[in-house]
């Protein structure tokens, strides 16, 4: 066995013990609680754990090529992973207690996150692992947890999400160093603010209406709360850990609403839903779109889409491939201009805020081989394995080690990450209740574009304010009105609640 692997084991003998945030499973699958066992004494043998994994990372098969690695260096052991070949988006609150979840889990922190409060996931001593001085301070926060005055960190950070945008390079005017380079910077003006992309597809879609610019489904609030951000608002109060303050409308966000409303006018009705999210890697394949954004993690899929294209163009798939790598770009967001105004001729720009995530791994409370489940988190939060996560999926990895490594795209999230550009999703159980009130009204704000000028709801800044003020108290109604209301419904006053 390599050293690393002996020192894992060996920090797991050491008998590093964390009561109170977890739980572990009895032989039955119920909760008991974690105690003497729990990540000290010896490696569990011949078990085998159940992984969780995203999607795309089992159709691009790196999570075969993971757990065959995992299971080759803990043969010995008699410890096998497996896919627990279940729907990535499971309820682990609902199905864990009865047997039904993961060992392992791979989410975004809010998704994982939102576990803590019913003790569904374990806290993790994190200090043990081989990634912990890689990982920087604000991805290891997205997972950490107060319990009675001590800090707990319930899950392992593996990657850094943020939207970017994606382009085509050959669907870029053929004299644009002449024409759309305005600071003769060597950067097309369109990748550099949203007045120029507002303009260039405008261009596009007039030159040929079945082609369009800038495509993406603004109703998806991951994607258009960076607008908001940009301009002063926020999700929750507290570095988004006060659900009870609740600034979606703060500071000058109406503008965002704008810049929004504006894009969607460059688009068709399509934006309304999630049909663009649905089609845009074929569209973009194909030529019909000229830009989006989406997350890193997916830039695999939009190299498939066109590879494919370029094939049934007759090219072979060496060449294709060769052709699709170079003419698909990927890039930082374009600036916007402090006026909130795309329309118009813009001198001042700021760098525009997105909302991000920090997805990685956690461990079910309701596992009965903890120490296992802690041993396979290390090896797929490695440097080896993150570098291989990159191959195969385009990721940014967030250790320091692997994104200086990879380069380009990684070193733009880090850059973000530090300045604040990337706004963390809130890490606590009330974040769940942001997204249904917000896909409603960025849909409605969409559709606003396609309405009759006498019937446009969102026209002015008082409009656009009294928009974001609505939502704001939907969002507040949802996480405390409505819920005391459904408690007492179920007779579970706060009595029952201590």
């Amino acid at each position: 066995m390599k050293k690393k692997g002996k020192q894992l084991i060996a920090l797991l003998l050491c008998g590093v013990l964390f009561v109170g945030c977890g739980k572990s499973k009895s032989s039955q699958g119920n909760a008991t609680s974690a105690g003497s066992t729990l990540f000290q004494g010896e490696l569990e043998r011949n078990v085998t754990i159940r992984v969780l994994e995203n999607d795309t990372a089992i159709e691009r098969g790196y999570f075969k090529e993971l757990i065959n690695a995992f299971n080759e260096k803990y043969k010995e052991y008699g410890i096998v992973a497996v896919d627990a070949n279940m729907d990535q988006y499971l309820d682990l609150a609902n199905d864990g207690p009865y047997g039904y979840g993961p060992d392992v889990l791979y989410q975004a922190n809010d998704v994982l996150m939102k576990y803590v409060k019913g003790k569904h996931i374990l806290p993790l001593p994190v200090e043990s692992l081989d990634c912990y001085d890689q990982v920087p301070e604000v991805a290891w926060k997205a997972y950490q947890t107060g319990v009675d005055g001590k800090v707990y960190t319930c899950g392992v950070p593996v990657i850094v999400q943020a939207p970017m945008l994606y382009y085509r390079k050959d669907m870029l005017p053929k004299d644009w160093d002449k024409t759309w380079d305005t600071n003769q910077n060597g950067i097309p003006d369109m990748l550099e603010n949203w007045n120029a992309m507002y303009r260039y597809s405008k261009e596009i879609h007039e030159a040929d209406s079945t082609k369009y610019g800038y495509m993406e489904s603004l109703y998806d609030p991951y994607f258009s709360t960076g607008y908001l951000f940009s301009y002063g608002g926020y999700i929750f109060g507290q570095n988004n850990t006060d659900s009870k303050d609740i600034g979606l409308g703060a500071g000058d966000a109406y503008k965002g609403i704008k810049v929004l409303k504006q894009l969607a006018g460059i688009m068709n009705e399509e934006c309304i839903d999630e049909t663009i999210q649905r089609n845009v890697y074929g569209k973009l394949a194909d030529g019909t779109y000229f830009a989006t954004i989406s997350t890193p993690d997916v830039y695999t899929t939009f190299l498939k889409e066109l590879i494919s294209n370029y094939e049934k163009d007759g090219l072979s798939k060496d060449e294709a491939k060769k052709k699709a790598e170079k003419n698909l770009m990927i890039t930082s967001l374009p600036q916007l201009p402090v006026s909130g105004d795309i329309t118009q001729e813009s001198k001042e720009f700021m760098e525009m805020k997105a909302m991000g995530g920090i997805n990685g791994y956690a461990i079910s409370a309701y596992t009965s081989a903890p120490n296992a489940c802690l041993a396979f988190v290390d090896f797929a939060s490695s440097y080896d394995m993150l570098m291989k996560r990159n191959e195969f999926l385009g990721i940014a990895p967030a250790r320091n080690d692997a994104a200086t490594a990879t380069g380009g795209l990684s070193a733009i999230l880090y850059e973000k990450l530090a300045t604040g550009n990337i706004v963390i999703m809130p890490s606590i159980q009330e974040v769940a209740q942001i997204w249904d009130p917000l896909n409603t009204f960025f849909s409605d704000l969409a559709k606003d574009a396609f309405r009759k000028e006498g019937d446009q709801k969102y026209t002015t800044k008082e409009t656009y304010q009294k928009g974001l003020d609505t939502v704001s108290k939907q969002i507040f109604d949802a996480i405390f009105t409505l819920s005391t209301t459904q408690e007492a419904q179920n007779g579970e006053g706060k009595e029952d609640r201590k």
